[in-house]
């Protein structure tokens, strides 16, 4: 780690690039604290850990209880595309064509899920401003009205769009996945914040229990030390597939092909979140005249993660997901193909469709524990915040898998591009 450290700041190349990652993020977070003109912010800070609005307020780091230019930071985008994915599956054959198309239709695919982050951004800028400002009854907008309510939403949409853009500058020029790095500092801006609401939560109000108090936030810390331990290290276990060249002396050890027991990464948690949080948004349109209806307490309820439905339901998400984006980054017709190409194959497996049907039984097999594990590090600080109540530990798994998950990818890359330089070095010396 320290030799890693070291050559990330003696690397010019690096080092720009991590201060450009740096500069964007404190764009995103000065971003975060400009509200939104004809706002009353204040109104929501009581609902700061709260269902719906603790999720999307923990992506947005706090954006949406300012009621920021950014309150729905990349939510949007990520709901989009969701959408996108769900199209290429032979729904709209256009988008399956694009799919297959390379660099060109990734382009297209690319173009058309900024499209729709368009219209799922100002749908749900313009139904959590009616939605809350009608649940709540706090007074979030000062002239409630259509008018103004199209206004807040074309300023978040604008704001949204920017925050994606702002993520892609972070991929091509930065350091890591800008998205994800996006919702990583946002995460990570509100652990201070969280520390100190344990605190006086828990310590301070613990009375004449404080040594019990104590105990408790250190079997709480030795908890999470473990739990992203497991973390890491489930996020590092892979299977390798021994892999040899008919044409090629290559040798056993070194020929592989690589299967991680979690191929989908944090993506299928953000995926299920986003999902959850999308009904509950469109329900804020209809909250003004229906909010004491049966239907709307109903699915309300079910898309709360907080209730045993919902949380039930958003585990299923997961496990879905999990399976759904395994098989788009390991294709199994393409990963056969590419090895017939390469003049290799599996042993004791015959290339072509046998060998496609081995690739996916190793994919279902290792994506059944990966998303059983995904879905136990999500779902287990929900149960547990059944039992205490500590700020921000329902969405604890979430955030704790996105912030481990995200750490290892720039890692990752960070270790790539010094070895790139490494090798650079070499040929020029």
């Amino acid at each position: 780690m320290i030799k890693l450290l070291k050559g990330a700041f003696t690397e010019k190349d690096v080092l720009k690039r991590i201060l450009f990652t740096l500069g964007i993020l404190l764009v995103f977070r000065f971003g975060t604290h400009l509200t939104v003109p004809g706002v009353n912010a204040k109104a929501l800070r009581d609902l700061a850990d709260t269902g719906l609005f603790g999720l999307l307020n923990t992506f947005g780091g706090g954006a949406l209880s300012n009621y920021s230019v950014f309150a729905l930071g990349v939510s949007p985008y990520i709901t989009s595309s969701i959408i996108i994915e769900l199209m290429q599956m032979d729904i709209i054959p256009a988008f399956k064509e694009w799919s297959e198309q390379g660099e060109v239709g990734r382009r297209k695919l690319n173009q058309a899920t900024r499209y729709l982050t368009i219209a799922v951004a100002f749908l749900q800028a313009l139904g959590i401003s009616i939605g809350f400002n009608t649940l709540t009854g706090l007074g979030l907008v000062h002239n409630p009205g259509m008018a103004t309510y199209i206004k807040i939403a074309i300023i978040i949409t604008a704001g949204s769009m920017f925050v994606v853009w702002l993520g892609e500058m972070i991929s091509v020029h930065g350091l890591g996945n800008g998205t994800s790095l996006v919702i990583f500092s946002g995460i990570v801006s509100r652990i201070p914040d969280d520390i100190h609401r344990f605190y006086q939560t828990q310590i301070v109000n613990a009375g004449d229990e404080k040594i019990k108090a104590w105990l408790f936030a250190l079997g709480l810390v030795i908890a999470i030390v473990l739990l992203v331990l497991f973390v890491i290290y489930m996020e590092n276990a892979r299977r390798n597939i021994p892999v040899r060249y008919s044409k090629r002396a290559v040798s056993k050890e070194s020929a592989t092909l690589p299967l991680k027991l979690n191929s989908a990464g944090v993506v299928p948690v953000i995926f299920a979140s986003s999902f959850m949080t999308l009904p509950q948004i469109f329900l804020g349109l209809f909250a003004a005249n229906s909010a004491d209806t049966a239907w709307y307490k109903t699915i309300n309820t079910i898309f709360n993660i907080q209730e045993p439905i919902g949380a039930s339901i958003y585990v299923v998400l997961i496990i879905l997901f999990t399976f759904f984006y395994a098989f788009i980054q390991l294709n199994p017709e393409k990963a056969a193909e590419n090895l017939q190409k390469q003049n290799g194959y599996i042993p004791s497996i015959r290339p072509g469709q046998e060998t496609i049907d081995y690739i996916s039984y190793m994919i279902k097999r290792l994506s059944t524990v990966g998303s059983l594990y995904l879905a136990l590090i999500a779902i287990l600080p929900i149960a547990a915040s059944a039992f205490w109540n500590i700020p921000g530990l329902t969405l604890g798994g979430t955030s704790l898998l996105i912030v481990v998950g995200v750490g290892l990818d720039v890692t990752a890359q960070l270790e790539g591009l010094l070895s790139k330089h490494s090798y650079q070095g070499f040929i020029y010396e």
